[in-house]
Order: structure tokens, then C-alpha cells, then sequence
């Protein structure tokens, strides 16, 4: 039997969950990575693309039995599917509200659950939950995106204090801007979302102008983040959290130990841009 370590991707047809396909397998991985645009998942010798909708518990099995029945292990389960159900809480239909939390919460829930028998016999594993700082900040239409994010750090914390004395670790990745099409499908969520009488007309103004991230150079690439999910994986004494830069970082202490500062300056920014 092969001693290559086996790790699991999902949202792997793009960004920074495509990149780290690529970099665990050029590490010497077996790779597996899923995502319901199968095309567009890089194929190789230690890569395997597999279709998986996270919203559905059948897609979810068949994605990892084909797994375990081809390796007979996992080593790492790296949840990254998630996108920006971004809009006025008042206007957001609960359908919307719903796939939210189904693609960016339980659909990390459902995958783990499924590999964590598989890890404890091993007495070996690492869950790693990609986040964002939007798990610890918020921002005007926002809500679902935030709470999606805050349930999946709460979540993780407390999974990884169940599972440390089985030999298992359960960590989060926070990045913060990416070179994504994050900022792009957020903004165009903003708009289905939008009732035709909608009283929030000047904070989409606003939130539309701050979620252009899609601009080359800003943010952190999908290498750059690849890279911050290998060390999540690899490293020998795990952080509970990870970020790709101080700013990151710094953000996130503000918003936590500063709540009235951080609040402060999102009226603030709403204000100047009226």
C-alpha cells in the first residue's frame, strides 16, 4: 500500500482551492478534489476530480466513499467550498438564506462527519475549515455571508476539542481580500437579492464599490493562500488559526478586543461615501 499522504478539496475548480490542488499534488500528494464543475479540476498522476454538490448528502457520500474506497484513508479534509449570499437581511429570500449556510456550514459538517470514523482509526487526521476574517468582522449586507463564517469557527473550535485525543486536529483558515471572483458573484448576489421597493439603496451604493476585489494586485493571491492551507495541513503543532498577512490579522483583533472602534469605522466609511 502507498505511504503518500491523501487529502480531500473541495471548491476546487477555482482560486485558492484549485491552487492547492495543484500544490499538494506537486508535494507529492494523492489529491482528490471536488466541485460540480468536474471540467475545470486539473487532472494528473497523484490528482483525481470527482463531482461534488455540497448542498446534497448523496453527492456528499459518493464523493467520499470513492475516496476511501480507492485509499482506504484520508489524512486531510479541507473545506473551501463557499461564495458570498450577500444582500439586505430584510430583502434575502430564505431559500437564498438556506443554500448559504448549506454550502459555507453543513456541508463542512456533513464531510467530516463522514471522514471522522475513517480518522479515528487511523488516530490520525486535520480538518481544515477555510473561513475568512468575515467570520469575526461584519459589513452592511453581509449578515448571512458573516454568520455562515462565525458558525463555521465555533463550530471548529469545539470539533477540535473533541477530536485532539483521537490524534486529530480541527483548524481555520481566515483569509481576508483575495484575487478572486469572490467580490464579483457577492456583488451580483447583492442585486438578485434586492427587493424592487428595497430601502437599501444607498448601502448597496456603497457595499458595491467595497466589494470590487476583483482588481489585479489586490489582495492575496490563490498561490499565496494555497500555501497558508499546506501549512494548516502540515504543520506538526497546528494553529487554532491561520492568516495570510498581519493585516489580517490585526483586523480581526480590532474587530474582537475593539467593537466599538471597529463599528465606529464602518459608520464612518458609510458616511464618507455618501
Amino acid at each position: 500500500m502507498s505511504n503518500q499522504k491523501v487529502v480531500a478539496i473541495t471548491g476546487a475548480s477555482n482560486g485558492m482551492g484549485k491552487a492547492a490542488l495543484e500544490l499538494f499534488a506537486q508535494q507529492g500528494w494523492i489529491v482528490y478534489g471536488g466541485a460540480r464543475h468536474v471540467d475545470n479540476i486539473p487532472t494528473g498522476t497523484n490528482t483525481h476530480a470527482l463531482y461534488l454538490d455540497v448542498t446534497d448528502d448523496q453527492s456528499i457520500v459518493a464523493f467520499g466513499q470513492t475516496i476511501l474506497d480507492e485509499q482506504h484513508r484520508i489524512d486531510v479534509l479541507i473545506n473551501n467550498a463557499g461564495y458570498g449570499e450577500n444582500g439586505p437581511v430584510e430583502d434575502t429570500p430564505m431559500t437564498h438564506i438556506r443554500r448559504q449556510f448549506d454550502t459555507n456550514f453543513f456541508a463542512a459538517v456533513a464531510l467530516t462527519q463522514f471522514f471522522l470514523p475513517t480518522m479515528r482509526a487511523q488516530h490520525a487526521g486535520r480538518v481544515v475549515n477555510i473561513s475568512s476574517v468575515g467570520g469575526d468582522i461584519y459589513s452592511p449586507l453581509g449578515a448571512y455571508y458573516h454568520a455562515s463564517k462565525a458558525a463555521l469557527q465555533q463550530w471548529s473550535d469545539t470539533l477540535d476539542l473533541e477530536v485532539e485525543p483521537f490524534g486529530i486536529r480541527s483548524v481555520v483558515v481566515q483569509p481576508g481580500g483575495t484575487q478572486s471572483s469572490w467580490g464579483s458573484v457577492a456583488r451580483a448576489n447583492i442585486q438578485k437579492n434586492l427587493k424592487p421597493d428595497t430601502a437599501y439603496q444607498s448601502l448597496v451604493t456603497f457595499m458595491t464599490g467595497v466589494l470590487d476585489d476583483d482588481a489585479p494586485g489586490m489582495g492575496a493571491s490563490a498561490q499565496d493562500l494555497a500555501q497558508l492551507f499546506y501549512r494548516a495541513a502540515t504543520d506538526v503543532k497546528p494553529k487554532r488559526r491561520y492568516f495570510n498577512n498581519f493585516r489580517d490579522h490585526l483586523t480581526v483583533i480590532t474587530a474582537r478586543a475593539l467593537p466599538g472602534i471597529f463599528r465606529w469605522s464602518i459608520k464612518r466609511s458609510i458616511d464618507r461615501a455618501k
